[in-house]
């Protein structure tokens, strides 16, 4: 039975935290997070980070996945690959994830984030999914 990820949750992923991402929805292999922009998120040119938008993207296809996975069932990033579209110096950035397979072994997913209902950047991830040691 596939888990429920607590959508308001914080210190699950402090990293995450640190960055600002939050949770909207997340259901049925898909999930919808946001990044409000801030000085923060800005690298020296004042557009948002790269990394910021990878680990938007990051987080969200993990709750994505999460919301599919099985009791005693773990995940790991493998590698995702982004393209960059569009320079964003403010507003927020809207992810929008969806498992596009999931096996037994390895899911894929993609995540597209927009800012005022603009592409600025596309991801593609392939996760490995495994067993916890306890179980």
């Amino acid at each position: 039975m596939a888990m429920q990820y607590p959508i308001t949750a914080r210190g699950l992923s402090p990293f995450r935290d640190l960055v600002g991402v939050t949770y909207n929805k997340i259901g049925d292999g898909y999930s919808q997070c946001v990044l409000e922009v801030n000085k923060k998120s800005l690298n020296a040119a004042g557009i948002v980070h790269g990394g910021a938008i990878y680990t938007l993207a990051d987080s969200g296809m993990g709750a994505a996945l999460y919301s599919l996975v099985n009791e005693g069932e773990l995940f790991l990033t493998v590698e995702i690959s982004i393209c960059y579209f569009k320079a964003v110096s403010s507003g927020t950035l809207t992810c929008e994830s969806a498992v596009i397979h999931k096996g037994k072994r390895i899911a894929v997913m993609e995540a597209e984030i927009k800012n005022r209902g603009q592409m600025v950047a596309k991801a593609m991830g392939t996760f490995s999914i495994y067993r916890g040691k306890n179980d």
